[in-house]
């Protein structure tokens, strides 16, 4: 079984992605890549540049050089993307990464997003280039990942209260609803607010960073935003609070009528996919950082995940819905939204799998089996390549919906499958050369590392 499942995840990795994407996807008249792409893999001439899935293209292209091994493939696709990010996504006046661009990477009005930038892109930026740092060693990279850093620094974070703000002028000037600079954005439902997306992704793009440049800085703040996550946005329960006014109060509309709640479902609800994920991700900074007996970050990870099990699985059928909700007086969330995104699915795969080798007399691998037969049956198109961007057992129209668009690419599969890979070969597998052997023993160190601070939490308990 074990063997099956691996030869299936490469297919699925190698053929329904990695050929599929690349080198399609890469613009070689403008720079950067295209973003949207049609169920049967063609791209229509609405090619606009947003900053986070410019950014996960380079982080997938340079990960997915050293896994496989492929580096005269991917190494040029990523270098392709990181020139387009410093010479047109990075603002040379102010500095920063715009949110958006158009094709040629002029000015774009999608989205209303304008010149203006967010704390959730410029991390993600920062979390490519530092992927590339790691692959490269080139010394022009750090400095752009650094320039990355320090801007973001310097204008996102509040000095006050922690924690960074989402909405930034051109100019890097943190703005809210009282603020003279009017946003037409689409995102502006969330304007004044400090939010558990951006916040993780930050952990996740500092944490990338601190591994090839352990700068002293660097470690405080990605400690800060480890505890900040850990202990501040993480409700007792064990799932993600979404949003929280500048003070970290968080955002509520429990008390509220289920018109004004329905309409700010967005601001406040349950995402299971964003609590495995973080899950995972709380982890990857925790070790980095090289907390020894970190048993608090693994308890609130398991936590987390042990809810979306409890409340998000789909028992029978499988996968993770996309929303729920804590009425007043209900001690269990009720499902909003019963709909299974692929990103939360892919999430799945990979928390499942780590947390079965973290906890080897847990279900966590029962339920990672059946979430890849949940996967395989309904989340990957067999007949066309990659994913649908939901599972269709809920949302049958994805069947023709498009492969690409801003908010979907190849990062959340890729990784998730590169993982899952690793983590179920062994020394012996003959799946790639010594790249891939480099990251299957850089998992194991992690899975044992972990293994042995949930055995030391059994102690103390």
């Amino acid at each position: 079984m074990p063997s099956e499942i691996l030869e299936e995840l490469k297919q699925a990795l190698c053929d329904g992605i990695l050929r599929r994407w690349y080198p399609l996807v890469v613009d070689r008249e403008c720079g950067g890549y295209f973003t949207n792409v049609t169920c049967d893999w063609t791209l229509p001439p609405e090619q606009e540049k947003m900053i986070v899935s410019q950014a996960r293209h380079i982080w997938t292209a340079s990960k997915v050089a050293a896994f496989t091994g492929e580096i005269d493939v991917y190494l040029p696709i990523a270098r392709h993307g990181y020139e387009f990010l410093r010479d047109v996504m990075w603002d040379s006046k102010y500095g920063g990464f715009y949110q958006i661009r158009d094709r040629r990477g002029g000015m774009s009005e999608f989205r209303g997003w304008r010149d203006e930038k967010r704390a959730y892109g410029n991390a993600f930026a920062l979390y490519g280039l530092a992927a590339l740092y790691s692959l490269t060693r080139d010394p022009e990279v750090l400095e752009t990942a650094r320039r990355a850093f320090q801007w973001i620094e310097e204008h996102a974070y509040d000095p006050r209260f922690g924690g960074y703000f989402e909405f930034l002028t051109r100019e890097g000037e943190p703005f809210d609803r009282g603020s003279v600079y009017k946003t037409i954005a689409s995102d502006a439902n969330e304007l004044g607010f400090k939010d558990q997306n951006s916040s993780i992704h930050l952990l996740e793009a500092y944490t990338e960073l601190y591994r090839v440049w352990p700068d002293p800085f660097l470690r405080e703040r990605l400690t800060d935003l480890l505890e900040l996550i850990r202990d501040t946005m993480v409700h007792e329960r064990g799932y993600l609070q979404l949003f929280f006014e500048p003070d970290w109060t968080p955002v509520s509309f429990r008390d509220s009528t289920e018109e004004v709640r329905r309409q700010n479902f967005g601001l406040d609800h349950v995402s299971f996919g964003h609590d495995y994920e973080t899950a995972f991700l709380m982890l990857e900074a925790s070790h980095a950082l090289g907390l020894e007996n970190d048993t608090k970050t693994l308890l609130v990870a398991r936590k987390m995940l042990d809810h979306a099990l409890a409340n998000g699985w789909e028992r029978g059928v499988g996968g993770f819905f996309d929303g729920a909700y804590y009425f007043n007086g209900n001690g269990r969330s009720t499902i909003i939204h019963e709909t299974k995104n692929w990103w939360a699915q892919a999430e799945a795969l990979n928390a499942l799998l780590l947390f079965s080798r973290i906890y080897p007399e847990s279900e966590y691998r029962s339920y990672f089996l059946k979430q890849w037969e949940y996967v395989k049956k309904f989340v990957i198109d067999h007949e066309r390549g990659d994913w649908f961007e939901g599972g269709i057992d809920r949302e049958p129209d994805f069947r023709t919906g498009p492969k690409s668009h801003i908010w979907k690419c190849t990062y959340h599969t890729t990784r998730a499958l590169m993982n899952c890979i690793a983590l179920l070969s062994y020394a012996h597998s003959p799946v790639w050369g010594e790249g891939f052997d480099s990251a299957r023993k850089e998992l194991t160190e992690f899975v044992g590392h972990w293994h042995n601070t949930a055995m030391q939490a059994a102690i103390t308990a």
